[in-house]
């Protein structure tokens, strides 16, 4: 019996050698720097291709993502004017995109192994994500709305362990999906999915938390994103000689350089703009009494204009002493530096892994641009730095939510809160005792 077992195992483990082996000749094949880039696929309308026809492929490409870049543009500006609602829709809609885009060259690569479950369960893991993180979102958000609805203050009380309950169910599926011969390449696709959820769900769900703080902290960084990729794609075109970084041969100092100052210039006016309007500057709240989604407040000091002294050499040229500059100016400068300089790096490090699997972009969706992943791999960057940014600098203490949170407690648990808080200011005297 013993010897039976014996030679079970060996078998077993011979097979997965084997399977390991092919494995590694699989990633010795990616990893061949002799492999050529998979070219992508032509999709622009054929209506601007015979309108371009007479143009050279540089400046084509020039047309194409121009167009392009301006109706992408124009679709930017409607759905701000929908307002937040549906700018969160769209972000969900573009999270999902990404991912599917990530996890399709993960199916293409390993396709001819036929994993199983493979697809279902990298989807499930998706929801399973999506709602842990908006779930959270949502219950410290909208406190008062949750509150009020019976089967939400049901899910809100005990929604971590309903997250946890069906992540753990995925988990024992994908054990039991365990298959011979395909051991190792089932625990690629299982680490591949979950680092995807980590680049993917975690930056989107940042995404939509900063428009919570106001829709100036969601509109500015994007559009400096936006506008960096335009102006250090406009440089290096008309400029660029200088090649900036082996990963992105296109890439070159001078337009990185020209991207730079556009970006901060653009930040400032931007910034400008925006700070005057309360439909850009107020947090997206829900309002208890009209019992409806509102952005509506009195402006903080943030976006109320206050004089700055300047330097002397500066006093000089502008022939005055000071300038009226709106504090989140001074932020932006920060944000839109970011943008500039470090943001890029998300590009690269897409184009790194782009490379590790000889593809030139992560689909064909949009013409000229390549996939949704292509045009949002600066932003799930930026998104975590003005997340971070926020919590650090910006954010304090929310008296209305902590105000829904006390009213929501027993009555003697407000009333233990109420005599704390009065013995308190008594002792700082704010208060006189016996009153």
């Amino acid at each position: 019996m013993s010897e039976l077992r014996r030679r079970g195992g060996l078998e077993e483990y011979t097979e997965d050698r084997e399977s390991e082996s092919t494995t590694s000749g699989s990633d010795a094949k990616l990893d061949s720097s002799s492999a050529d880039t998979v070219p992508s696929v032509d999709n622009t309308p054929e209506v601007l291709n015979k309108a371009l026809s007479g143009l050279s492929s540089r400046w084509r490409n020039w047309w194409v993502r121009g167009i392009l870049t301006l109706a992408m543009i124009s679709f930017f500006f409607l759905i701000i004017y929908l307002g937040p609602m549906v700018l969160m829709m769209i972000v969900l809609c573009v999270q999902i995109k990404c991912f599917h885009e990530i996890i399709l060259i993960g199916y293409n690569v390993y396709h001819s192994y036929h994993l199983p479950w493979f697809r279902t369960l990298s989807w499930y893991f998706l929801l399973c994500a999506n709602y842990f993180f908006y779930g959270e979102t949502v219950t410290d958000t909208f406190f008062a709305l949750v509150q009020r609805e019976e089967p939400l203050r049901i899910l809100s009380k005990y929604h971590r362990f309903i997250s946890f309950a069906l992540y753990l169910a995925g988990f024992c599926m994908f054990v039991l999906s365990l298959v011979k011969k395909h051991y190792r390449l089932q625990f690629y696709m299982f680490g591949w999915t979950h680092v995807t959820l980590l680049i993917v769900v975690t930056q989107s769900h940042l995404i939509i938390h900063n428009l919570f703080d106001g829709m100036i902290w969601f509109i500015v960084p994007i559009s400096c994103v936006i506008c960096n990729d335009i102006m250090a794609y406009m440089f290096g075109f008309f400029f660029g000689r200088t090649p900036l970084i082996k990963l992105s041969p296109k890439k070159t100092w001078e337009g990185f350089i020209g991207g730079f100052f556009s970006t901060v210039l653009f930040g400032l006016l931007l910034s400008y703009m925006m700070s005057g309007y309360k439909y850009f500057v107020c947090p997206f709240e829900f309002n208890n009494d009209a019992n409806s989604f509102t952005v509506d407040c009195e402006p903080s000091e943030l976006f109320q204009q206050q004089d700055y002294s300047i330097p002397c050499l500066a006093q000089t040229i502008l022939g005055s002493e000071s300038i009226r500059l709106y504090p989140f100016q001074i932020h932006s400068i920060a944000l839109s530096t970011f943008a500039s300089l470090i943001s890029p790096f998300g590009g690269f490090f897409a184009s790194g892994f782009k490379r590790a699997f000889k593809i030139k972009d992560f689909a064909d969706t949009i013409p000229g641009h390549g996939g949704i992943m292509d045009r949002f791999d600066c932003q799930y960057l930026m998104a975590t730095f003005v997340n971070v940014y926020i919590a650090s600098f910006i954010r304090g203490p929310n008296p209305s939510k902590l105000l829904q949170q006390l009213l929501a407690l027993r009555v003697d648990q407000q009333l233990q809160i109420f005599k704390s808080l009065k013995a308190n200011l008594i002792q700082k005297g704010v208060l006189q005792n016996g009153v």
